[in-house]
């Protein structure tokens, strides 16, 4: 009887263990809110559609720790599956040393996601307004963070999101004109940020020697960049103000 109950026990151990993986496992096709998923054009479709923000999971899932350890700390557990479900459209970009993991026609398209938002280290997580273009902020790894920390996090991003803001709006209708005024000057003052940013990068991009005059030449970008800078953090500050 003892062998048999371990036996049975074993089974239905086994058994759940499997359903547990499949319920973590990664789509490669298609997208569902809350489920992570491969294929980025379903995803970037389903969040136009369903007018909810996406988190790009840049990662090494079988050989980076900080990425393993978030998986387990906080994307297995039921309080963030329970308001991703609702509320978030999940995208895994792998860069496993296994090459069998990522579908072929998923590895050049991977890269330029890499190359197109910044990322130089996993786990990096990129979060995306619905139109799936406006970058609207980039959360990290961290030993200590569970998923409430990390769900609130993410609202702080998407508090910037079109559905963030209408949102807003909507609850405090005596402040909307006002918050409209703030949101309006940060995005001006993010567009001026960009517009600094390019004859810097277009100048590092010549790959120039340091010399003297190269210095400074590179303390006028900097200067001038750290000037927007002052005025972009102005407009964060103003934002977050009304929250």
């Amino acid at each position: 009887m003892n062998l048999l109950k371990k036996t049975i026990t074993g089974v239905l151990t086994s058994a759940l263990a499997l359903a547990v993986q499949a319920a973590d496992e990664v789509a490669l096709e298609g997208a569902k809110v809350g489920a992570w998923t491969m294929d980025y054009e379903a995803a970037l479709k389903l969040a136009g559609e369903k007018e909810v923000p996406l988190l790009l999971n840049f990662t090494g899932s079988d050989w980076c720790g900080w990425c393993k350890l978030m998986d387990k700390n906080v994307f297995a557990a039921e309080e963030w599956k329970t308001y991703a479900g609702d509320n978030v459209v999940l995208v895994t970009l792998d860069f496993p040393k296994d090459k069998s993991i990522v579908p072929e026609k998923y590895v050049a398209r991977n890269k330029d996601l890499q190359k197109k938002f910044g990322v130089r280290g996993y786990p990096t997580y990129v979060v995306l307004d619905n139109d799936g273009e406006t970058k609207l902020g980039q959360l990290g790894a961290g030993r200590d963070k569970t998923p409430s920390s990390f769900i609130d996090e993410f609202k702080g991003v998407i508090r910037m999101s079109a559905g963030g803001i209408e949102a807003f709006i909507k609850a405090n209708p005596d402040k909307a004109e006002a918050y409209k005024e703030a949101i309006a000057a940060l995005r001006a003052a993010e567009a001026k940020m960009k517009v600094a940013m390019q004859p810097l990068n277009e100048w590092l991009a010549t790959k120039p020697k340091r010399t003297p005059e190269n210095t400074k030449k590179f303390e006028g970008f900097k200067k001038e960049i750290d000037a927007v800078q002052q005025d972009v953090a102005k407009a964060e500050e103003a934002v977050k103000a009304f929250h």
